[in-house]
Formats: structure tokens, C-alpha cells, sequence
């Protein structure tokens, strides 16, 4: 609380512990930048894109604190309209790096829509789910939502940026739950999800063990997706097996639907489609980091090489670390890409466990506070930004610390805040200056 003059109480406006959990944040992941491209040709741009991205992205975080969150509710066509033509623009106008079109080159840097089109998305969806959430239960109301997201995956997908919509995925289905959708349609969209990632992931566990394609199921199952005649037969296998089970049902008089037979066949013929198109449109290198997940030792001088070095760094950090500036693994370019997708290698080598576990808690508070400023929120459409804006963060970390971990499979996703890149940083501090304009606003319009 602050005393006003007159001896009255204001309201904080500012949540000071994200505040400094976020400045905390970007002390540590600056330092790790800067040691991480020390040996670097690129060091003094890449220091000197950092230091420019801080005070922009701190300006965006006072100027989104300051604006009402509710005008982009009011503006959302515009909003809308906006991040697509900013998607669709980049296609036309931007540069080529590492195989995708993801870029704006400006002057004195580069600009990534992607990062900017998360946040845009989530207003977008906010205010979708907010007016409609008297019909949230209704499957029409879900598949509008998603409806909503195609444009944005699809013009993501163009570029390519797969990395994109790996986040922004789990994001929708969290703002879907936090409105009340039901269950039951979340989880067959989550079933879809599973069965479209299984094929290819059964496909390529077939590749690192070609031993198993003596069995003549197994190699039934890995030509599946090579003719139309193999696809049409596994229809036609999962609509005999949708049959007989509801035969099987009504034969023990269960009380079962059809349509939920049904259903179930729809989203097995669904997603294995999707999984052929899946692995089909997979880049080499894509193709590489699921065998590297699924097998790190498997290629340990090439596609596996990161991922390996980059636990090598973490586990020789120890307790205390080997002190900041002094890593070894990363500074001596063990570790690639160790100042964006590995920054965690950079932050485990040099302040040990206690630097990981620092970095883990300000996360957990992080996270913390924006889901308490959405229970604080005045309105649904604040808590339902502050409900995406959590899921962001809680994909990033997972994600992240799952990789090095082993629990996920390397995406190419940096860590917001510690990771370097101008454009995630700026979104990222957009974001959360939203999240501290609904807090601000959790009483009274001001």
C-alpha cells in the first residue's frame, strides 16, 4: 500500500516482485550472453543488438504498463489484422537465415514477427473466448477458436517456423482450459496431437533400429505412408475396428454411443495423416534432432553433438560452478548456438546448480505472479490474457529445461529474458508490461 498526501491508500500499481524477478532474470541471462560470445566473430554485435534490445524492451514494458489492456480488446479486429499482414509481409520481404524467412532486416537490426504474433495471438483469443463464453462447452466454440489460430499457423508454417507453433499450441489449448471448454474436447484434440507427433516418432525409432524391419508387421507399418493403397488400407483396418468394438458394446449392453466410436476412428485416420504430412514436410535437419532426442549417442559428432556438449558443460558446472567468464565448454565453442538455444549450458557450467536453481525459482515466481495478477484481474479478458501469457512462459521453460534435460527434444526455442535475440526479448517484456496494465487496472479504470 502507498499513503497518498490526503492520508487516503492507493493500490500498488506495479507488481514489484515480477518487477524485479524479471530485472533479476535479465542481469543473469546478460552476463551469460556476454560470456557465451566471447569467442564469437559476431561478439560486438551480438553485445551490441543486447544492448539496444534492453532499453527498447523496457520502454515497450512502461508504454504496454501504461496503456489500458482493455483497448485491445475494443481494437482486436485491428490487432488481428495487424499480425498477419506482419506474418504474410515477411514471406514478401524477408531474408533468408538457416533455411527459413522468418526475418525483417532493419537498418541497425533485425526484426522477427513470430515473437510479436504469439502476443498478438493471445489478445486476439482472449477476446474471442471472452465473448463467447457463455457457448465455451460447445464443440463449435473450440473449433472456432482454432479456427481463429489457422491463419497464423499457416503463414508460421510458410516461413518455416515450426519452433512458432510447437509454442503457441499448447498456449490455445491452456486459455481453452482456463475458460471453462470442456474436457472432453480437449482431449481429443490432445489425442490428435499425441497420434500426429507418434507416427513420426514410431517411423523414425524403425530408422536408428533397422533390425526391426525383419518383422513383417513392423515393415508393414514403416511402408504405410509410402502409397496411397497402404493409407487407404489402415482406413479402412481402423473403420473395421471402430465397428466391431461398438458391435462388441452393444453385444455387453454397454451404455456407449456410436459416436464416440466414431470419433475415435476420425482422430486415429486424422492424426496418422497428419503424421505422414508431418514427416513429409520435415527439413533434414528437423529429422535429425528427433533421432537425436530419441537416440543422442547416435550421431554424437553430428546432429547429437549439441545436445551431448552441452550436458557435458552443465555436469562439469558442479555445485558452485566454474565462475562467471571461466567456462570452459562454452567459451571455447564446445557448445554451439550456447548464446540462444543453450544458454542454460552457459549458466550450468559457470554458476553451477545454485545458477540453474536461481534461474528455476525466478521462473516459478515469474509464473507465479502473472496467474495471481489473472485472479486479480477485473475482467475475463484480463484473465484471460494472463492465462496466456503463463502458458507462454510455462512452454518456454518447459521446453528449455526439458531439453537439456533430455525430456524433450532440442526445437530451436531460446529461454525469454536469459537467451539472446532482440525480438524475443521485446515481445517478451511487451507481454509482461500487459500483464502489469491488468494488474494496475485489478480495481479501478485508471
Amino acid at each position: 500500500m502507498i499513503f497518498t498526501p490526503q492520508g487516503g491508500l492507493r493500490k500498488n500499481r506495479m507488481d514489484w516482485v515480477l518487477f524485479f524477478a524479471v530485472l533479476i532474470l535479465l542481469a543473469v541471462g546478460t552476463v551469460a550472453v556476454f560470456s557465451s560470445v566471447a569467442a564469437l566473430p559476431q561478439q560486438a554485435r551480438i553485445i551490441r543488438v543486447q544492448f539496444m534490445a534492453i532499453p527498447i524492451g523496457l520502454t515497450v514494458f512502461a508504454a504496454a504498463w501504461s496503456l489500458n489492456y482493455q483497448i485491445y480488446q475494443d481494437q482486436w479486429k485491428f490487432v488481428y489484422g495487424f499480425l498477419l499482414l506482419f506474418l504474410a509481409g515477411v514471406l514478401f520481404w524477408g531474408v533468408m537465415d538457416k533455411g527459413a524467412r522468418s526475418w525483417y532486416r532493419l537498418p541497425f537490426f533485425s526484426m522477427q514477427p513470430s515473437e510479436f504474433a504469439r502476443v498478438g495471438l493471445i489478445l486476439v483469443l482472449a477476446n474471442f473466448l471472452d465473448k463467447r463464453i457463455g457457448r465455451i462447452r460447445e464443440l463449435k466454440t473450440v473449433m472456432g477458436a482454432f479456427a481463429l489460430c489457422l491463419p497464423v499457423f499457416f503463414l508460421l508454417i510458410k516461413q518455416p517456423d515450426f519452433s512458432a507453433i510447437l509454442i503457441s499450441f499448447p498456449v490455445v489449448l491452456i486459455m481453452l482450459f482456463a475458460a471453462g471448454a470442456s474436457l472432453f474436447h480437449l482431449s481429443i484434440i490432445l489425442g490428435y496431437a499425441f497420434i500426429s507427433a507418434l507416427f513420426p516418432i514410431l517411423w523414425t525409432i524403425i530408422v536408428l533400429n533397422p533390425e526391426l524391419l525383419d518383422s513383417s508387421l513392423i515393415a508393414y507399418f514403416y511402408h504405410l505412408s509410402d502409397s496411397l493403397w497402404g493409407a487407404a488400407a489402415f482406413v479402412a483396418g481402423v473403420a473395421a475396428l471402430a465397428w466391431l468394438f461398438r458391435q462388441l458394446s452393444v453385444r455387453l449392453y454397454a451404455n456407449v454411443s456410436g459416436i464416440y466410436f466414431a470419433g475415435a476412428a476420425l482422430v486415429l485416420v486424422f492424426g496418422f495423416f497428419s503424421g505422414v504430412l508431418m514427416k513429409n514436410q520435415m527439413k533434414e535437419y528437423q529429422q535429425k534432432r528427433l533421432e537425436v532426442f530419441l537416440s543422442p549417442e547416435s550421431d554424437p559428432r553430428g546432429a547429437g553433438y549439441n545436445l551431448l556438449q552441452a550436458r557435458i558443460a552443465i555436469g562439469s558446472g558442479g555445485i558452485l560452478g566454474r565462475g562467471v567468464f571461466s567456462g570452459t565448454q562454452s567459451r571455447l565453442g564446445f557448445v554451439p548456438e550456447r548464446h540462444t538455444d543453450f544458454i542454460l549450458a552457459v549458466v550450468g557450467e559457470e554458476m553451477g546448480f545454485w545458477g540453474m536453481l536461481l534461474v528455476a525459482v525466478l521462473y516459478a515466481v515469474l509464473m507465479r505472479r502473472v496467474m495471481q495478477c489473472a485472479r486479480l484481474a477485473r475482467d475475463r479478458f484480463g484473465y484471460l490474457v494472463n492465462c496466456g501469457i503463463f502458458g507462454m512462459f510455462l512452454v518456454y521453460f518447459g521446453i528449455n529445461f526439458g531439453m537439456v534435460l533430455g525430456f524433450a527434444p532440442v526445437a530451436g526455442v531460446p529461454l525469454p529474458l536469459l537467451s539472446y535475440g532482440g525480438s524475443n526479448l521485446v515481445a517478451t517484456l511487451l507481454a509482461l508490461g500487459i500483464t502489469e496494465s491488468i494488474y494496475a487496472r485489478r480495481y479501478a479504470l485508471v
